[in-house]
């Protein structure tokens, strides 16, 4: 039996070598098979991963309480799905060509290492001419489905993030979050302007509320991560600042956004005021509490912060939502 094994192999082995250059027999091509859809699936999820999903989470958290709010009492699905599919299509587009600027410093961060461009899973030019297509797809759906004013904030949104905090502020100044977070506020505009045609005071004030949300937020995270940063040259606050300076802007812009929250609450009923009233004391006691242990020179965990950012902005919005669907008479409408 071994002999006639080997024998055999080495009639195979014989067999392939003789055969011209290039060509497959059915085992060779049932063999690549695999392999093709392999790469073939790879390269789809590189491609998703460019979009970065998971921070499109907040154009929903943003964009639906907020087309709610302006049609209060009323659920139009449509409009919202043609609205969320145009903005994820934007934000998608955004993301991808941000990759694209910011190929350099991923290869140096730790927590960007592996994105698809940092890794070279797809072409600088390939991210780029995808990135292109998804912001001409968001404007098409959002011109059509809703009209030009939300596709022309979109289209905005996509210019001042790539343009101006992407590629000017990121790695300039220290405020970058600060004003760049402007980008991550445009959904409360889009999402009224799908459903009005126009803009007023209640989304501009919302706008406000994750404008000022930004900085805690994106700060507790860089504390995190201060090293990646400073090995990438990003000047983020953590990276510049003691964090005792650090944790203290977070308090300021977090009773910021807390007072930014309560402004709205004419406008809505009293399930909104509530939510914003207990959610926004139970975010401000987390950031004081970081910024007290920071003081004393405790050990702090600031990616807690982070998690917990989300999950205040989440109960936010989520309460302005049912607040907006049960369409209760507004606190200014009893006055």
């Amino acid at each position: 039996m071994r002999i006639g094994e080997r024998v055999s192999g080495d009639h195979t082995a014989a067999s392939r070598s003789s055969r011209p250059a290039g060509t497959l027999t059915p085992a060779d091509a049932d063999d690549a098979a695999p392999s093709r859809l392999r790469r073939i699936q790879l390269t789809i999820l590189a491609y998703i991963a460019l979009t970065k999903p998971r921070v499109i989470e907040l154009l929903l958290v943003a964009t639906i309480p907020v087309m709610l709010q302006a049609d209060r009492g009323h659920v139009d699905l449509l409009v919202i799905a043609c609205t969320l599919v145009g903005g994820w299509l934007g934000a998608a587009s955004a993301n991808t060509l941000n990759m694209v600027v910011d190929a350099d410093i991923d290869q140096k961060m730790k927590r960007t290492a592996r994105r698809p461009l940092a890794r070279r899973a797809v072409a600088p030019r390939s991210a780029l001419v995808f990135g292109i297509v998804l912001w001409a797809a968001s404007f098409a759906v959002l011109t059509v489905a809703a009209n030009l004013l939300s596709a022309l904030l979109v289209s905005a949104t996509i210019v001042f993030y790539v343009g101006v905090y992407t590629m000017i502020l990121k790695r300039r100044t220290w405020q970058n979050v600060v004003w760049g977070g402007a980008a991550g506020c445009m959904p409360t505009l889009v999402g009224w302007a799908a459903v009005t045609g126009s803009l007023s005071w209640e989304p501009v004030v919302l706008f406000g509320v994750i404008f000022f949300w930004t900085p805690p937020h994106t700060w507790a995270l860089a504390m995190r991560y201060k090293e990646d940063y400073k090995a990438a040259g990003v000047p983020m606050l953590p990276v510049i600042a003691t964090e005792e300076r650090v944790t203290r802007q977070m308090v300021i812009y977090t009773w910021l956004t807390v007072v930014c929250s309560l402004i709205l609450v004419p406008a809505t009923s009293w399930i909104y005021a509530a939510v914003a009233v207990l959610a926004g004391a139970w975010f401000a006691s987390r950031v004081h509490i970081l910024y007290r242990d920071t003081r004393r020179g405790a050990e702090v965990a600031p990616l807690k912060i982070f998690l917990q950012s989300n999950e205040y902005l989440a109960v936010l919005f989520c309460g302005l939502a049912v607040d907006a669907v049960i369409g209760l008479p507004t606190i200014a409408s009893l006055f």
